[in-house]
């Protein structure tokens, strides 16, 4: 699926729940099934900066594609980590890079989440494109 696509899904997700706390319990199951990062990957150079919560973030590049794997000590940060892993492993470099990630505002997360965890998923994008740019120089 394109990012896109992928978007478009969640949006649709999301919009069975009226009540936002309701949307935060789906959060925290998203963050359940994540693809934990490997043990050895749980370094310091891991950390996301920016984020209250530890969030350790780990990519690869394989067949011109980035997967990520990740984890985090707070449940709601663990589905959010999750949510952003969901839309962005698998792409390419340039479709990473590229994207705007506009569910984010449809689904209203960004103005429910506290000024911490906003922060937090900022970074979290930030680094997920770091990856990609690095990956794309390197070809």
């Amino acid at each position: 699926m394109t990012i896109p696509e992928i978007e478009s899904t969640i949006i649709e997700e999301f919009s069975v729940f009226e009540d936002w706390m309701d949307k935060y319990k789906y959060l925290i199951e998203l963050g359940e099934g994540l693809k934990v990062i490997d043990e050895k990957y749980k370094v310091p150079n891991n950390l996301i900066n920016g984020c209250q919560a530890k969030v350790w973030l780990h990519a690869v590049y394989k067949d011109g594609k980035v997967w990520f794997s990740a984890d985090s000590d707070a449940v709601i940060t663990k589905g959010l980590v999750s949510l952003m892993i969901r839309v962005l492993d698998g792409q390419s470099p340039d479709d990473i890079l590229n994207t705007e990630l506009g569910f984010l505002e449809n689904i209203g997360l960004k103005e429910h989440l506290s000024p911490t965890r906003s922060n937090g998923l900022t970074s979290m994008v930030k680094q997920m494109k770091l990856y990609a740019l690095a990956f794309k120089a390197k070809g």
